[in-house]
C-alpha cells in the first residue's frame, strides 16, 4: 500500500554490504506528519534503510526523497531537516546533559533557549540532572536526552533506530506518549523498533525481514489479513509439543508464541478441531493440554508472512 500524497519516497533501494543483501528493492511512500513503523527482527535491513535516509551511506541504486530533497544529491540540507536518533547511544558520554544539549544546538547554529518549546515535555523530566554526566544516566534517561538532542534544531522528520530497545517497560510506554506529541507538532516520525507490541502504535508499519518488506499497511489492516483460524496451545511437554503440532493433519503453519504455541488451520468447525486436537496430543502422550481459539495480533500475521517465502 502507497500514500498517494507522498512526503518521503523510497523507490527500489538496494544495498549490499560484502555478501549481504542488506535491502532488496525496497519501495515506501510516507505521508507528511505519519508516525511510521519499521518492525523486523534484528537482520531486517532497519538500520540500514534509516541510514540512507539521513545520508549517512548511499544506496547501491534506487533513489530516496524527502520533500523535494534528493537523499544523495541534497545531503546537507537534508541533514538539517532530520533529527536522527541511532540505535546506539552516541552522544558524548563525559559531558555533561546540558553540555551536550548545548553541544547539538551550537551545530545546527541555535541555542537551548531558542527552541526550549520543542523539548520542554522531554528535557524537562532530565533537566533536574543536568550537571550529571551522559554516561551516568540510566537508559529512560539516556534516551530523553537523545531524542532532545534529536529535536533540538527544529527538524521536519525524525527518524528513531529502536529507540526502545533495552529500556524498561514504563520507560517504552513514556517514550511513545512523548512521539504522539512530536506527531502532533507536525513532525514526520519513522521508527524501527523489534517490539511487535509497539507496533500498534504507528499509523502505518512496514514488516521487514532480510531486507524485504513483507507487508505495509496500518496496524488493524494487517491484523485482519490473517488467513485463517488460530488455536493456542500449551501441555506439559513443551520441548515436543512443536515438533507433534507440526505433524497434526491440519496444520497449516506453527510458531511458537510466547509460553504457548499458535497452530493455524482453514477449517470453520473450529469445537471439532480442539476435540481432534486434544484427542491427537493424549495420543502422543501430552497432559494438562489447554486450547483455546484466539484472535491473530500483528506478530502472528509476521511469522505467517516469513514463513511464506520458505514453503514457496
Amino acid at each position: 500500500m502507497e500514500t498517494p500524497s507522498a512526503f518521503i519516497r523510497i523507490e527500489n533501494v538496494q544495498k549490499h554490504f560484502a555478501e549481504v543483501e542488506a535491502l532488496k528493492n525496497v519501495s515506501i511512500n510516507i505521508s507528511q506528519g505519519e508516525l511510521f513503523g519499521f518492525i523486523g527482527p534484528d537482520g531486517a535491513g532497519k538500520t540500514a534503510l534509516f541510514r540512507i535516509l539521513t545520508s549517512l551511506i548511499l544506496p547501491d541504486s534506487g533513489s530516496a526523497s524527502i520533500g523535494p530533497l534528493d537523499v544523495v544529491k541534497d545531503y546537507k540540507k537534508i541533514r538539517k531537516s532530520i533529527g536522527y536518533m541511532p540505535g546506539r547511544f552516541s552522544l558524548y558520554a563525559d559531558l555533561t546533559v546540558e553540555e551536550n544539549l548545548q553541544f547539538y544546538a551550537r551545530i545546527f547554529k541555535t541555542s537551548v533557549e531558542e527552541n526550549y518549546k520543542l523539548i520542554k515535555d522531554i528535557y524537562g523530566q532530565i533537566e533536574p540532572f543536568k550537571k550529571r554526566r551522559a554516561g551516568d544516566l540510566s537508559g529512560g534517561m539516556k534516551q530523553k536526552l537523545a531524542l532532545s538532542c534529536a529535536l533540538i534544531h527544529n527538524p521536519k522528520v525524525l527518524v528513531l533506530d529502536e529507540p526502545t530497545t533495552g529500556v524498561d517497560a514504563v520507560s517504552r510506554m513514556e517514550f511513545w506518549e512523548l512521539l504522539k506529541k512530536m506527531q502532533q507538532m507536525g513532525i514526520t516520525i519513522l521508527v524501527s523498533t523489534p517490539y511487535m507490541d509497539e507496533a500498534t502504535l504507528c499509523d502505518r508499519i512496514a514488516l521487514m525481514d532480510h531486507g524485504n518488506i513483507l507487508s505495509v499497511e496500518t496496524p488493524v489492516n494487517i491484523a485482519k489479513s490473517f488467513k485463517g483460524n488460530l488455536l493456542s496451545v500449551k501441555t506439559n511437554q513443551m520441548y515436543g509439543l512443536l515438533s507433534d503440532l507440526e505433524q497434526f493433519p491440519h496444520a497449516e503453519q506453527v510458531f511458537r508464541f510466547g509460553e504457548f504455541i499458535h497452530i493455524t488451520f482453514q477449517s470453520e468447525n473450529t469445537p471439532e478441531i480442539i476435540e481432534n486436537l486434544t484427542s491427537y496430543l493424549n495420543s502422543k502422550g501430552h497432559k494438562e493440554i489447554l486450547i483455546s481459539s484466539v484472535e491473530p495480533v500483528i506478530e502472528d500475521c509476521f511469522l505467517a508472512l516469513m514463513d511464506q517465502p520458505e514453503k514457496a
